[in-house]
């Protein structure tokens, strides 16, 4: 059992990750065929850095991706302290309700947010609604969830006594929620941030239907080229935004660790 559990689990790997090493062989490659090696080379990275219009649009998604982060980590963080707050079925429904964005389908979402904004300029009266705002507030909403899922069980883990005794202790509420609260929280809130940043930065079906022709992010370029034809560039920038993933998803695992290591310390203490 212990040999087919085995054999799965690298069947598993192979699958996720040898598409993304023959995409990092290929953007070192000399030659255009994927099939032979020529030679290394940088000549690929290069190019990318002096395309004036792929660096432009690096900016718009890094500041579209930031930007949606941080308004949907704060958000979702207040969201998850009020719904902390409530009592046991509401909690449940809200709960939910929170969790379907989730699962739905990004095309769904995408579609539903297009028609929202269409109907908005419509109302507005304008024929070009669709642009940076719409954009952002779309990452915001589809963030939203991730952060609140990932702030949610650090209240689960905290004392439920912890805000009435700082309380009992001469501290306002807000006080209380700043220096004892959201301590307990932050990795959460960490992981949350962390997390909306990876989904925003790659994110393409939603962006698609939300950009507009104003407001272009890399993976809807990247998609636009290569139906056309691959370039040398695109696997690129493709293996540059697959190494910020991981090491964006690296560091949320490294607080995630040191935080349990730290529960179980505190736990050894207390007993």
């Amino acid at each position: 059992m212990k040999h087919v559990n085995r054999t799965i689990t690298i069947l598993v790997f192979i699958f996720l990750y040898v598409p993304m090493i023959v995409l990092a062989v290929a953007s070192f490659n000399t030659g255009t065929d994927i099939a032979s090696f020529k030679g290394f080379t940088l000549r690929q990275y290069a190019n990318l850095f002096r395309d004036g219009t792929l660096l432009t649009l690096l900016r718009n998604s890094v500041i579209i991706a930031l930007l949606a982060t941080l308004i949907s980590t704060i958000v979702g963080t207040m969201a998850a302290v009020g719904i902390h707050g409530m009592k046991g079925r509401l909690r449940s429904a809200v709960m939910t309700m929170t969790n379907i964005p989730m699962t739905n389908p990004d095309i769904v979402t995408g579609v539903a947010l297009a028609l929202l904004f269409a109907f908005a300029g419509t109302v507005l009266k304008t024929n070009s609604v669709l642009g940076f705002w719409t954009l952002l507030i779309a990452h915001i909403t589809f963030n939203l969830p991730y952060v609140i899922l990932n702030v949610m069980p650090k209240f689960r883990q905290m004392d439920p006594n912890l805000f009435e005794a700082a309380q009992d202790l001469g501290c306002s509420p807000f006080t209380a929620l700043r220096k004892v609260i959201l301590p307990e929280i932050m990795p959460g809130v960490v992981s949350g941030f962390l997390m909306s940043f990876t989904f925003s930065l790659d994110d393409f079906v939603i962006s698609y239907f939300t950009s507009g022709s104003t407001s272009q992010t890399l993976p809807i370029t990247i998609y636009s080229m290569t139906r056309r034809k691959i370039s040398p560039e695109i696997n690129a920038l493709s293996t540059l935004i697959f190494v910020v993933v991981v090491i964006v998803l690296v560091v949320k695992h490294i607080i995630e660790t040191k935080q349990e290591q730290r529960n179980r310390a505190n736990g050894g203490d207390e007993e």
